[in-house]
């Protein structure tokens, strides 16, 4: 049984409408270029695909394409928007799920190794990725960095997003190596918020390149963001290919 929490049907119904900056040309257009190059003439497979935000257009891109994914709401979401034949969703945690066939790209985006709560998941995350891999293949993860140099002395929280319609926050604990996110998002015209949490353990670059080296996959690149700009020690996060060798 995965430790990763899953996601209801009221959250998947609402998804999509609450992440359409994540869903817009400015930030897709790069991710897919990112991706579909990575490809090449390949199958890709999406862990944790969600509602299709990538796996979608990336398909339309004509890479053909797998996902999996723990929770069946969210894959209920996708399926308005593709058909099964075209894009093939099995429903199953991306620690120990295997679909069909080799591919030539593995990838996890927007944090969601994180969604795995042990560290031996998480291993178990990329050995798995390195199983569907075909030889001189890449895995590829989109994870932020955490920020816990804007932690002074017995504070437990950071702020990521402060707006009118949102309030978010992490809450840290240090012992554990996990953190909660928080969400207060306006709901409706009549100045109600709608509280909702969700519980995640973070990883540092290092600790990933790591549990690659089990998975028997080697560093190739990292970099800032799907533009390809260098990562610093100032990078909020970082997007890391391995790859499977031949």
């Amino acid at each position: 049984m995965t430790s990763s929490e899953l996601w209801t049907r009221p959250t998947a119904d609402r998804y999509d409408a609450e992440e359409t900056e994540m869903s817009s040309a400015a930030v897709l257009g790069p991710t897919l270029t990112f991706l579909a190059e990575l490809a090449g003439d390949g199958r890709a497979l999406e862990f944790a695909i969600g509602t299709g935000r990538v796996g979608v257009p990336l398909r339309e891109r004509g890479v053909p394409l797998a996902g999996i994914e723990l929770s069946p709401h969210m894959a209920a979401v996708l399926r308005r928007k593709i058909d099964e034949d075209t894009l093939p969703v099995a429903v199953g945690d991306m620690a120990t799920t295997v679909v069909p066939g080799e591919f030539t790209l593995v990838y996890l985006v927007y944090n969601t190794i994180a969604n795995l709560l042990t560290q031996d998941e998480q291993v178990e995350c990329f050995r798995n990725a390195a199983r569907h891999l075909a030889p001189g293949g890449r895995f590829v993860i989109e994870l932020g960095v955490p920020p816990l140099r804007f932690l002074p002395p017995g504070q437990v929280a950071v702020p990521f997003d402060v707006s009118e319609q949102h309030l978010g926050f992490d809450t840290f604990d240090l012992v554990e190596q996990t953190l909660v996110s928080h969400h207060f998002t306006r709901d409706g015209d009549d100045g109600r918020y709608r509280r909702g949490s969700c519980r995640q353990r973070y990883a540092w670059p290092a600790e990933l390149d790591l549990m690659a080296r089990i998975a028997g996959l080697e560093l190739e690149r990292r970099v800032a963001d799907w533009n390809g700009v260098p990562f610093s020690q100032d990078s909020t996060k970082h997007i890391s290919v391995w790859r499977k060798p031949t």
